[in-house]
């Protein structure tokens, strides 16, 4: 692992502690990463709805969509009970 000194002034740091001792991390170094893990999942969720956006239209989802796709479903799955 890397490590990565920043320098924060006096109030982000006291919000960083404070984020630590009340959200249950050990470290600012574990806050701060799952900082990072957000962003990045953000980011990643992000690209993906574009990329859906720009996407070309497909069939309209409707309840026969839906039946063709339970048609699809192994025999195994037609047991489970109906929601």
């Amino acid at each position: 692992m890397s490590t990565m000194n920043i320098s924060l002034p006096e109030a982000m740091k006291s919000f960083v502690d404070q984020q630590v001792s009340q959200g249950g991390y050990g470290t600012s170094s574990e806050y701060m990463r799952e900082l990072i893990r957000k962003d990045q999942e953000r980011l990643q969720l992000r690209t993906l709805l574009l990329a859906g956006a720009a996407s070309r239209p497909t069939q309209p989802v409707d309840a026969a969509y839906f039946a063709n796709l339970r048609r699809q479903l192994p025999a195994a799955d037609k047991t489970r009970p109906k929601a």
